[in-house]
């Protein structure tokens, strides 16, 4: 069984109510870690693109009041749980894609660190995040991308999951909605 999430659930807003089925993606080549740029508009298949704030590195501190901001914590059990889950969803046939506003570097070291088989994208440049009008909360003078989920099928929005709580079991309990198992 899995522990309880400590931290508390993030509050529930309308920031993604306009992700909404069908929507097209923007053709937008975003960096990812593994060296290639992928376009998340020109994706064939199903894709699931989960988007976290940050993950944090060994030794340095965490962004200032992160302790306070709900729905802040988890990034790096969430990518871990689409790890654990990763070979379940390519059976499914889909694929995994990270994004957050980390550059590619941070999110390189990030997935070396914790073995990552699927790329991270950056949104360093926030162009993604303007063009769709992702969900932000800002501390310390920079914006972080709130945490949701977007499956997309061939470059358009089939589902999105907003508020994702509790982040270290979303992989699981998303591929039970999905129904793949």
């Amino acid at each position: 069984m899995t522990a309880p999430w400590p931290y508390p659930a993030p509050d529930g807003d309308e920031g993604a109510r306009h992700l909404a089925a069908g929507l097209a993606l923007p053709s937008l080549p975003l960096p990812a870690t593994d060296g290639t740029a992928v376009d998340l508009a020109q994706l064939g298949g199903r894709t699931v693109l989960f988007v976290y704030p940050w993950t944090g590195r060994p030794g340095l501190p965490n962004p200032p009041h992160w302790d306070d901001i709900k729905g802040a914590h988890g990034s790096t059990p969430e990518a871990e749980g689409f790890r654990d889950c990763w070979q379940d969803f390519r059976s499914a046939g889909f694929g995994v894609l990270g994004l957050s506003g980390q550059t590619t570097a941070d999110q390189q070291e990030f997935a070396a660190r914790v073995g990552l088989p699927f790329p991270l994208l950056s949104d360093a440049s926030g162009a993604l995040r303007e063009a769709l009008r992702l969900p932000v909360f800002e501390t310390g003078g920079v914006t972080y991308l709130k945490r949701l989920t977007l499956v997309l099928r061939d470059g358009r929005i089939e589902r999105t999951i907003y508020p994702v709580h509790p982040p270290h079991t979303h992989a699981g309990d998303l591929l039970a909605v999905l129904d793949v198992r």
